[in-house]
């Protein structure tokens, strides 16, 4: 492995970053954090345009750049292909966030193989080819960088009826682990964040009080 050194005192302050799934929930909250921080930010949509033109619209209104594309993580590498003309388009990477997943709710004795590769391939193959060509930009720029991976608390705490999504996530935190061993030496650091319990859309709850 080349030990690429990377003078971080005289790093330039990150710019451009990709938040994946940021149409809403968490990825819209990081998408809109990163442009008050003074980011360019690149937000992608599976099914909702609508929810991600409106993140746009929230990044933009502090003063930053939003560039918006549809994201389908099964596809297999066309997903890689979007990071790329995303990173393009901002005029480089220098942040990237995977958010985007799905959950599901089949026990273990009735899922189908379709619905276990279709989990799979969503948070944790396509995760891998996104963080790939992430990973590659960041390489090939010399600024070092940021890459952040949503898991869940599920990577660690199983939960009924969601085996496809447990195993996918708890890959994903392992890919996270090799990619900062791996990536270190170019100044790129990689972390994964294990949120428990959200109220999006993904998991149907809302943040009202029930009381």
């Amino acid at each position: 492995m080349t030990d690429t050194h990377i003078d971080t005192a005289h790093t330039p302050a990150p710019r451009r970053a990709i938040v994946t799934g940021s149409d809403s929930g968490i990825g819209r909250a990081t998408a809109v954090a990163l442009a008050e921080a003074g980011m360019n930010v690149g937000i992608t949509w599976h099914t909702d345009e609508q929810g991600a033109n409106e993140t746009a619209e929230e990044v933009r209104s502090h003063g930053v750049t939003a560039v918006v594309a549809q994201l389908d993580t099964t596809d297999i590498p066309g997903c890689g292909d979007v990071i790329d003309r995303m990173a393009d388009d901002l005029g480089g990477l220098d942040v990237f966030v995977n958010n985007s997943g799905m959950g599901g709710a089949t026990p273990l004795l009735d899922m189908s193989l379709d619905e276990w590769r279709t989990t799979v391939d969503t948070d944790l193959t396509g995760a891998f080819v996104c963080i790939q060509r992430a990973a590659r930009r960041m390489v090939e720029a010399g600024r070092g960088g940021r890459i952040i991976a949503v898991t869940s608390v599920h990577e660690l705490q199983p939960r009924v009826g969601s085996s496809a999504y447990d195993a996918a996530k708890h890959g994903l935190g392992g890919l996270i682990k090799t990619a900062a061993l791996e990536l270190g030496s170019h100044g790129i650091t990689a972390v994964n964040v294990a949120p428990g319990e959200i109220a999006t859309p993904m998991t149907g709850q809302t943040d009202e009080d029930p009381t």
